[in-house]
């Protein structure tokens, strides 16, 4: 049962695969995501068939409904594409802070029993695949999808996004082995879901202990992003849109946070945002890039972010005039910064949307 008080906004019932295939229909040729520094630039309707192609990939795998997939790594394309292909298929995705060590990562693949772990095999110092392989030290002995692992013992499949290694499968592989058998066991899987079953386990920062899983809904995050975009009024200028580019995000922040995962990508699919991911991890410089290059009108970051992009030795040379707000979040904001944030990045609408 809910608890529910008053509200002007009546709350929705749909599950995360029914608003992004409204927003397909609705927004074909729009870009769904952008990923400056790859150069991958994806329409709604591209971006749906690719998602209908992981999902049918997984599914070949042997993922079903209510299985869990953890995604473990800095913001790239795979990780979106895994985030809609997942919830269409009912597969819980788990969000796996990319920094996690071993002994982390073992915690939190045990705690919600992951079966399948999908990560790149190096950002920057942190090799991922030799990471698991402390946990997981059967992982280069496995087949494809095979691994029994005495520590990790959900752990049957990993998918890695770049290069092909032992105990693994490729992402392409996975795209590519779905077939029309798979798509109609998709087509059914769909007709099952509500929106009450879990899709997303984030895990808490563990200021105070081991960080904990909170599962989310269907229903919790569409709401969630529903209402983040009223508030920041996506919708409101429809006619102009298509010419103002009034529905650009710009995501410097990290997707295994809700910040870019419900703040960007689902606002993406609730109201066809187009999200514009400037770098793989944080970098000020390349977040006031993409919002001059891309024109933005909206930008999502933390306190530490802004005030990050606000210190920029050459912020002065970067167009912002296209800004109109975004959504600051994480920890609380100095009423200085919220104002310079305001003046200076020409943000009027910036709202604090939790924290």
């Amino acid at each position: 049962s809910y608890i529910q008080g008053s509200s002007d906004i009546p709350l929705l019932t749909k599950t995360v695969g029914q608003c992004l295939d409204e927003a397909v229909e609705r927004f074909p040729d729009r870009d769904a995501v952008v990923f400056c520094r790859d150069g991958i630039r994806k329409t709604f309707a591209q971006f749906k068939e690719e998602i209908d192609q992981a999902s049918a990939g997984l599914l070949a795998l042997g993922l079903e409904k209510g299985d869990r997939l953890g995604m473990w790594g800095p913001n790239t394309y795979e990780w979106v594409l895994m985030q809609f292909a997942t919830a269409q298929a009912g597969i819980i995705l788990v969000s796996v802070n990319p920094a996690y060590q071993a002994l982390e990562l073992e915690f939190v693949l045990r705690k919600v029993g992951c079966k399948a772990l999908v990560f790149p095999t190096q950002f920057k110092t942190q090799k991922y695949y030799d990471i698991l392989k402390q946990s997981c030290p059967e992982l280069e002995k496995s087949s494809p999808g095979g691994i029994k692992s005495k520590r990790l013992p959900d752990l049957s499949i990993v998918i890695t996004v770049d290069s092909k290694l032992p105990g693994t499968f490729h992402m392409d592989e996975v795209m590519q082995a779905g077939d029309s058998s798979h798509m109609k066991q998709l087509r059914a899987v769909q007709q099952t879901l509500s929106c009450h079953e879990p899709i997303n386990i984030q895990f808490t920062s563990g200021t105070t202990g081991s960080p904990k899983g909170a599962t989310l809904s269907h229903r919790n995050i569409v709401n969630n992003a529903n209402l983040i975009g009223l508030r920041l009024g996506v919708t409101e200028q429809v006619s102009h849109w298509e010419q103002s580019g009034d529905h650009r995000i710009a995501l410097p922040a990290p997707l295994y946070h809700c910040l870019a995962l419900v703040g960007g990508c689902m606002v993406m699919a609730l109201h066809g945002c187009s999200c514009i991911f400037s770098s793989p991890s944080f970098e000020g410089k390349a977040a006031l890039e993409a919002v001059a290059q891309e024109r933005c009108s909206f930008l999502h970051g933390t306190p530490t972010m802004f005030i990050d992009m606000l210190s920029q030795p050459d912020f002065d040379s970067y167009d912002l005039s296209t800004l109109r707000g975004g959504v600051i979040a994480g920890s609380p904001v100095p009423p200085e910064v919220m104002k310079m944030i305001i003046t200076k990045m020409h943000m009027p609408e910036i709202v604090v949307s939790c924290g």
